[in-house]
């Protein structure tokens, strides 16, 4: 017990002294004040996640058909507007794209760069949203390891980002996934208009591709600083390190259990999934349905043979 006591001592002592070299112009901006209100968010998405399913049991599961179109295509322009907003503003401030320190002056670019990342920080907050549509369609499935790993550590991550390293080149990366979301939304937002444009979304595996590209660029992006001596903090690079390799080998495992492992049939059969990771889309796809009307006419066959 004295040893937890210790424990608890130091680390409140150690978010004290961190709270002393955080970046002075995020102090009153919303949510940042304190990591309780990103928390507390957080523990309510849990705590949804253990009862949306319980509630949702009994009741038949909401379309939500008009809610989808009107989110994707919302989170479609929040993320152009990031990224459009760290392009600008790192060109306008000379940005470096291999090493660039953070600057804590309120030159009007460098604030417009921390601005752009503080909306991408929010935009991780809103995303808890992917999963509250699952739980409410009753698309459980969709709702994986990680589904929730990405969601939940995304919005508190950027939070400690967005305290102590709102510029340099936390710019890239941020720059890069809003990029992606862009495309990723605006597939799920076509997906949510139905069986009629569903039929032309072809491409979703390659978004995983291109987010699998990402990881790799922000492993060797982060390593390059450590290499060269990049005046940026190390601790965020090695953090940045360590986190693209997790999420290499969750969505490399999701790419070989969703795109090599099932049989090409199931591809071609199945419709794409909105706001997932499935290939299924109302919890049914046409390899069921034709495997179903099989058996159906296997049984009439001998239904008249008898």
């Amino acid at each position: 017990m004295e040893a937890l006591t210790h424990f608890m001592n130091d680390t409140v002592e150690f978010y004290r002294w961190s709270l002393t070299i955080a970046d002075k112009r995020v102090e009153k901006w919303p949510m940042m004040s304190s990591p309780a209100p990103t928390l507390a968010i957080s523990c309510l998405y849990l705590l949804f996640l253990w009862a949306g399913p319980k509630y949702m049991q009994n009741r038949e599961p909401f379309q939500l058909r008009k809610t989808l179109i009107v989110y994707n295509f919302s989170m479609v322009i929040l993320n152009f507007y990031i990224a459009k907003e760290l392009l600008l503003g790192a060109r306008a401030a000379g940005y470096s794209y291999l090493c660039q320190p953070v600057s804590y002056s309120n030159d009007v670019n460098e604030v417009r760069i921390a601005s752009a990342l503080w909306w991408y920080y929010i935009s991780k907050g809103v995303e808890y949203l992917d999963t509250v549509f699952f739980i409410l369609r009753k698309k459980i499935n969709q709702v994986s390891f990680l589904h929730v790993y990405h969601h939940c550590t995304m919005f508190i991550l950027w939070w400690i980002g967005i305290k102590w390293v709102p510029g340099g080149q936390s710019f890239f990366g941020a720059g890069i996934n809003s990029s992606i979301h862009v495309l990723m939304y605006g597939y799920y937002g076509l997906a949510a208009f139905g069986p009629k444009i569903q039929k032309f979304l072809w491409w979703k595996k390659y978004l995983t591709i291109i987010q699998m590209i990402q990881f790799h660029v922000t492993i060797g992006h982060a390593g390059h600083s450590l290499y060269t001596g990049c005046p940026f903090p190390a601790w965020m690079q090695w953090a940045l390190i360590g986190y693209a390799v997790t999420f290499i080998i969750l969505f490399g495992n999701f790419y070989y259990q969703t795109y090599r492992r099932t049989p090409r049939s199931a591809h071609k059969a199945a419709k794409p999934v909105t706001n997932g990771v499935s290939m299924a889309t109302n919890g049914y796809n046409k390899l069921q349905d034709v495997e179903e009307n099989g058996l159906k006419q296997q049984k009439k066959g001998r239904a008249k043979r008898e």
